[in-house]
């Protein structure tokens, strides 16, 4: 038994302080939520859990908060889940198990992350000293194997001898894919007065070359902004797939591994592989392919490292042309890949990068 997604969207991506900067977590996840249980034909009391990703909102059960305010009943606990930017494609196979194993029948699964309206963080010493804020936790317990992210993308390009004008070729590449894109209704949510990602633009290698450097090779042309956004999958049993009369997309396999703390932009090919021999498939196998883009360098090494077919990556464009709202954008990605392969047909994947050098990759079939 293969569990299956029936209905899979998204908000639209929006850089922080835009159209969706006075949302809550609920206020943003709640409309998604319930456009996909429209689209699943699902009631609300047939919901037997919902899981969410989420990294930035400050703990508590943004989960249960997002429930509730879509309507779900009290008995919907709600999962929340926090890994990182791996975390919205973790949500799908946490769904994945509870279906397949028959502890659950219906599990929406997915991410919502506001960016602008996410908490301060400060950090207390025992000695008395005023807290003092930081940006970025620590994701590994060795202070010299724990960049910054900038850097450590850098680090990644120098590594892989991928130079600048490779990177800003690849952004500009994403947003014209993007710019050429037709996004349905049925993908993208309409709030705010949003029902595009309102990021991608027209650029050239002149303008990108004029952007200054954040770290070496690594420029704002070619890494993602900072966003807020949400995106759910229903997933549901086969049998209940074919009762309720959808061509559901099938969650072939996935994995999550781990790989060098200080390079986390080059552990999807560990989470490839591991994916693939998983499933018994190789990216020859692959129609379409989302490769998460929060640096442009680690999707290029990322496909080069795979064998990916170039063509078949981030069709509509990634997240150098949305933004990246972290604990969300696994799933947006997932979304993407459902409604490419509703029109392409075949097998597609889903990967994603984490802090920390860990990573997450997803195998669906239609």
């Amino acid at each position: 038994m293969t569990a299956q997604i029936i209905a899979a969207c998204r908000s639209a991506v929006v850089p922080r302080g835009g159209a969706f900067a006075a949302l809550s977590l609920p206020d943003l996840g709640a409309p998604v939520l319930q456009a996909a249980l429209r689209q699943a034909g699902i009631a609300p009391a047939q919901v037997d859990e919902v899981i969410v990703s989420n990294a930035l909102g400050g703990g508590g059960n943004p989960a249960r908060l997002v429930a509730l305010a879509a309507g779900l009943p009290e008995h919907v606990a709600g999962l929340s889940i926090d890994r990182q930017c791996a975390g919205g494609l973790d949500a799908l196979l946490l769904a994945k198990a509870l279906v397949e194993s028959s502890a659950a029948h219906v599990v929406i699964a997915g991410g919502v992350e506001s960016y602008s309206l996410r908490p301060q963080r400060l950090r207390n010493f025992p000695d008395g000293r005023p807290p003092e804020p930081y940006d970025q936790p620590p994701f590994s317990p060795w202070p010299d194997r724990d960049p910054d992210m900038a850097q450590a993308a850098d680090a990644l390009a120098q590594a892989y001898g991928i130079s600048r004008a490779d990177q800003d070729a690849w952004a500009i590449a994403s947003h014209r894919k993007a710019m050429g894109a037709c996004f349905s209704a049925e993908e993208i949510v309409g709030m705010e007065g949003q029902t595009n990602d309102p990021f991608a633009r027209r650029m050239s290698p002149s303008l990108a070359a004029r952007v200054k450097p954040v770290a070496g090779s690594i420029t704002a042309a070619n890494m993602a902004v900072a966003a807020d956004g949400a995106a759910f999958c229903v997933v549901v049993s086969e049998q209940l797939c074919r009762s309720l009369g959808h061509s559901g997309i099938r969650i072939m396999g996935g994995a999550t591994k781990g790989d060098q703390p200080e390079l986390p932009g080059i552990a999807p090919l560990a989470a490839m592989r591991a994916t693939f021999d998983q499933t018994g498939l190789s990216a020859r196998n692959i129609a379409c392919a989302e490769v998460m883009e929060a640096f442009a360098v680690q999707a290029i090494a990322c496909v080069q490292g795979s064998d990916l077919d170039p063509a078949c990556v981030n069709i509509g464009g990634g997240a150098l042309a949305r933004g990246h709202p972290i604990g969300a954008s696994g799933t947006i990605n997932a979304v993407r890949l459902c409604h490419e392969l509703r029109k392409t047909g075949g097998t597609g994947l889903a990967t994603i990068a984490a802090a920390g050098g860990i990573a997450t990759a997803v195998v669906l079939g239609a």
